[in-house]
């Protein structure tokens, strides 16, 4: 343990001498902002650092036994070869997440990229082998979008793997358990959001307008953990919509990512951009206003403007999946309860946010949500030491903190007798 710590610690260095190309690589391939890639660097590099340290602490136990001849130990072993599979959202963060856990454990890892961003994964390897990972720990296998299913299926069905851990949509990742299921593998998914975010009576309304920004529009509404639905009580709710727009027309920049004031980079494709046009015209065929923004944004054609829509309701298409993109529905309504509820009635669950001053309140709303992870007054929630992961549809398993590193081991049980 002592040797995966250090070599994964050298790897987190590495990382750090190289973050400004890391950063740069990942802003050419996913387009968001330099800032923002460099922020995922920070993040990305911040998993093999605390893995690192995690790698040293895998605690075994010895447990008191019934039988005076006995002696019950419990160890905890590595699961395999784990492979992993990622998103092009979080071109590295998302890989370091796994990985970090997986070598920490012990395992060895095939990482496949999103086939819109295999760089940051082969920029990686290559820091990997500069830190003296050995060769065949951390393998990269990138393919084309025709390919993707196939090679995913292998991954899941060879019985040489014996873990699968998955970030993307809840579709792909049911049809990777499937797969799974064939060898009974070990599997972790972080899959689809629909995040709600309320905002009540009671909140500081500058603040949840500044915690609305930061969660809706990071990389252009292209995060699994970004606000899909606002939630705002009566009280409070022109006030928070005219508040949001007039900082979503001030603060918010669409641009080249390697523009220095660009806060919104291009959508990842346009099958992205169709689904953002696809999930307005719904719901201003239903009755919705649109506040600002609306339309493609002139630059180009993977380009969108920031859009704001009020009077949404629970009926339109925004409201009942995820749109991926830089759209802000906002639901007008009464009580806490008919807000629990509505936040509830999705069938994912990853997480959720809301603003509110009323102690009370904020324990019952906290422990009422069906998701694994809550912001109380906070937009963004995601960091090393804390577990991230789903409940619902959303997945299994958690990332980060100290139980990501479970995922990777299994638990022996010794007993050793005739003492």
């Amino acid at each position: 343990s002592q040797e995966r710590s250090a070599r994964l610690r050298r790897w987190y260095e590495l990382m750090m001498e190289n973050k400004e190309e890391l950063a740069r690589i990942i802003t050419a391939e996913n387009g968001k902002p330099l800032k923002e890639a460099q922020g995922e660097i920070m993040y990305s590099a911040s998993f093999l650092e605390w893995f690192a340290e995690e790698a040293r602490r895998i605690y075994g136990d010895v447990i008191p036994a019934s039988a005076k001849d006995r002696r019950v130990l419990v160890l905890k072993q590595p699961v395999g070869v784990a492979a992993v599979i990622t998103p092009w959202n979080f071109p590295s963060a998302m890989i370091t997440r796994k990985v970090g856990a997986a070598l920490a454990a012990g395992c060895t890892v095939v990482v496949k990229p999103a086939e819109d961003t295999p760089l940051s994964a082969l920029a990686l390897g290559e820091l990997a082998n500069q830190a003296g990972i050995p060769a065949g720990v951390y393998n990269v296998v990138p393919c084309s979008r025709q390919q993707t299913a196939a090679v995913g299926e292998v991954l899941c069905t060879d019985p040489l793997v014996s873990k699968i851990s998955f970030t993307g949509s809840t579709a792909t990742g049911k049809i990777l358990l499937k797969h799974a299921a064939g060898t009974v593998k070990r599997v972790s998914m972080e899959l689809g959001g629909h995040a709600p975010f309320i905002v009540f009576d009671s909140a500081n309304v500058d603040r949840a307008v500044a915690g609305a920004l930061a969660s809706k529009y990071r990389n252009s509404g292209q995060t699994c953990v970004c606000t899909n639905r606002f939630l705002v009580q009566k009280g409070i709710h022109d006030e928070f919509v005219e508040k949001f727009a007039k900082a979503i027309e001030k603060e918010l920049h669409v641009g080249n990512g390697f523009d220095a004031k660009t806060t919104q980079g291009p959508l990842i494709n346009e099958k992205a951009v169709e689904k953002v046009e696809k999930h307005i015209k719904d719901a201003v065929s239903q009755g919705a206003s649109i506040v600002t923004g609306g339309k493609r944004h002139s630059l180009g054609k993977n380009f969108f403007e920031p859009t704001l829509l009020s009077n949404v309701t629970t009926k339109m298409l925004c409201t009942q999946e995820e749109t991926f993109g830089p759209l802000a529905p906002v639901i007008r309504f009464e009580t806490e309860e008919e807000a629990v509820a509505i936040a509830n009635a999705a069938n994912v669950g990853l997480a959720g946010y809301f603003y509110s001053q009323d102690p009370a309140q904020i324990w019952r709303v906290a422990e009422q949500l069906e998701v694994g992870m809550v912001g109380v007054n906070e937009g963004i929630i995601s960091s090393v030491e804390c577990p991230f992961g789903g409940v619902k549809e959303s997945g299994l398993g958690r990332e980060g903190s100290k139980y990501g590193i479970d995922e990777y081991l299994e638990i022996k049980y010794v007993c050793i007798g005739g003492l």
